[in-house]
């Protein structure tokens, strides 16, 4: 095990008996909404996963320790501390660790830890990706070289509808990772249930999606596997409607000079307030039902 690393012993105990765990990010609490609502989203998120069947491992880097599985008191101490807690993709991991810092964990750190850890689904809101105009600017999710080399499932409901969503799915084809639609076959575009734009596959049932991941685990392949899981019907916003919330939101990016790993937090703060709040609500619902699909998939991994 890497000496960086604590595993939770519910977690621990878990893996050892072969019960379903669920690994869920951090970024979303300390970067992803508000105080309290963010520390109350991340511990309905882990009591959904209970209700399901299957224990939750929120993952951060807490005082310099890589965390599989935190405690209600770590999760309030990343809520309050909000922004003051760097949001860590892999570049930062070193550095974090070795001066004993607190980080929050991107869908990229967060496949890391679970992988490490040997948890094999991850549930999170949405991936990042090619950004609008990155053949200038290169600004590339690291998330997607993650998915192209870490075997871990991840539950999402597409790609965050402020990429560009045709590149991103070019970019994971390249990388050779399977983009399932859970549901679907079109890509779900995060806010919204409907993008334009296929996905690989389509999948129904959990059992399928179990059944795919293990093949792909006994294939020897050494990246994951993306599942997209559409936001429910009545929480879907309008799509025109969020569109030009986005446009707004990138326009204001642009003249204030953001850019890098600012630029996410940034956009969704502002379509969050250009949309007087839906855009949250929309986000926290999808946050949900994933983690009830994650759980469901762990579920039926067990048994194969």
């Amino acid at each position: 095990m890497n000496k960086y690393l604590d595993i939770a012993p519910e977690v621990q105990k878990a893996l050892s008996e072969n019960r379903p765990v669920v690994a869920l990010e951090s970024t979303i609490i300390s970067h992803g909404m508000p105080y309290p609502q963010n520390v109350e989203t991340a511990l309905n998120v882990e009591r959904i996963i209970r209700e399901a069947g299957a224990v939750p491992a929120t993952c951060a880097i807490i005082g310099g320790r890589l965390k599989a599985g935190l405690s209600e008191a770590e999760i309030e101490h990343l809520g309050k501390k909000g922004y003051d807690v760097p949001k860590a993709s892999r570049r930062d991991l070193p550095v974090l660790v070795a001066r004993g810092s607190d980080g929050a964990t991107t869908v990229t750190t967060t496949m890391m830890i679970a992988a490490m850890a040997g948890i094999k689904v991850f549930a999170t809101g949405g991936i990042g990706g090619v950004h609008r105009g990155a053949e200038t600017t290169m600004d590339i999710s690291a998330d997607l070289e993650e998915l192209g080399q870490t075997p871990v499932m991840v539950i999402c409901a597409g790609a965050k509808s402020i990429l560009d969503l045709g590149l991103t799915l070019e970019y994971l084809e390249t990388k050779g990772v399977p983009v399932i639609g859970f549901g679907t076959e079109e890509l779900p575009a995060f806010y919204t249930r409907h993008s334009g734009f296929g996905v690989d596959y389509r999948i129904d049932t959990p059992e399928e999606l179990a059944a795919a991941f293990k093949a792909q685990r006994d294939m020897g392949y050494k990246g994951g596997m993306l599942v997209t899981n559409p936001i429910p019907e009545e929480y879907s916003m309008d799509k025109a409607t969020i569109d030009a919330a986005i446009e707004k939101a990138l326009g204001e990016c642009r003249a204030q000079g953001i850019h890098g790993k600012q630029t996410t937090p940034f956009l969704l703060a502002r379509i969050k307030d250009i949309t007087g709040g839906d855009s949250l609500a929309s986000n926290i619902q999808l946050v949900y039902n994933n983690a009830r699909l994650a759980a469901k998939t762990a579920t039926e991994l067990c048994k194969l």
